[in-house]
């Protein structure tokens, strides 16, 4: 037997109406819009930011072991943490002897060892790393990161865990992920770095970076499936061309005395070791008003976007 939900004759807006009629409770939760006001809905942008109050609280004297992620939520509209719509950064820090187990829910996780050395146990694999080391890891398994130094490690951490809690998505189950751990050294990347600073730069290179990838991502270019990691560099007295890109940004100043980014018209002085969004869309360039060559570390949701053929790469001058 149907049931009325609201009157035939009266005066439908389709703003979300309910059915007329609903036979059952599925019909019954049916909503209807009209294409005037089905695709109004205003998101509210993400703004441009430098992290600071993070890393300090991560590099404080005396602070426990713990993680310090840089949370956006309230201000983008996302009932889950969240750095940007898709990826959510942490600065996590190891006191010197402990041991700090994390699970994410997360297809991977991006790792950057700021300060320290230490190793990192995941599924029975261990890697040791230094300062400077790079690593990337499968996520949805416990990751134990012991600090072997006698000062506290301190490792910066990017997740795609908002990607998966926007669809309510579980984490690949132990063994299924669609990446290995991988560790690049320090060593091996100053090595690269230079092998590619020897290189002519080709006319419209989009700077010079070092892109991080593996033998089960080789074929996208990308560090896992949904991100993008580079190292970029920097000469002194050059800048990085204006261009803009739908992939938004999360940039860990690594070495840049005297340099800045301008985005959108803003500019936004690096500090050491903190982190910076450049927002999707945004016309942004980096300027290297230093002595020395500038570094930073850019991870991307660029995964998705080249996927989806939507990376919207241009350059603006």
């Amino acid at each position: 037997m149907s049931t009325a939900v609201r009157n035939a004759d009266s005066a439908a807006t389709l703003d979300g109406d309910p059915p007329i009629e609903a036979a059952t409770e599925a019909q019954r939760r049916a909503r209807f819009f009209n294409s005037g006001n089905a695709f109004n809905l205003k998101l509210p942008a993400v703004p441009r930011a430098r992290f600071d109050e993070a890393r300090d609280a991560a590099f404080a004297d005396g602070a426990p072991s713990g993680l310090h992620p840089m949370d956006q939520s309230a201000v983008i509209g996302c009932p889950f943490p969240a750095t940007t719509p898709l990826v959510l950064a942490r600065y996590l820090r190891v006191t010197a002897g402990d041991t700090l187990t994390t699970r994410f829910t997360a297809s991977g996780e991006v790792i950057y060892a700021i300060a320290g050395s230490g190793s990192t146990v995941i599924g029975g694999e261990t890697l040791t790393w230094d300062q400077g080391d790079v690593l990337v890891l499968p996520g949805g398994q416990d990751v134990s990161h012991t600090a072997t130094s006698d000062r506290p490690a301190i490792l910066w951490v990017v997740t795609n865990e908002p990607a998966l809690a926007f669809e309510g998505l579980r984490a690949p189950a132990p063994g299924t992920a669609l990446i290995d751990p991988v560790h690049y050294p320090a060593a091996e990347i100053a090595r690269q770095i230079d092998v590619l600073t020897s290189m002519p730069e080709k006319e419209n290179q989009a700077g010079v970076a070092l892109i991080f990838s593996s033998e089960r991502t080789a074929d996208s270019r990308n560090a896992m499936p949904s991100m993008t990691l580079a190292m970029n560099t920097l000469a002194p007295g050059h800048h990085q061309r204006p261009h803009k890109h739908n992939a938004a940004a999360i940039t860990l100043c690594v070495d840049g005395p005297g340099c800045f980014s301008m985005i959108d018209g803003h500019r936004i002085d690096w500090s050491p070791f903190a982190t910076m969004i450049t927002p999707p869309a945004e016309v942004h360039s980096h300027h290297n008003g230093g002595g020395s060559p500038a570094r930073f570390l850019i991870v991307q949701d660029g995964g998705w976007h080249y996927y989806a053929r939507t990376m919207g790469f241009e350059f603006t001058e």
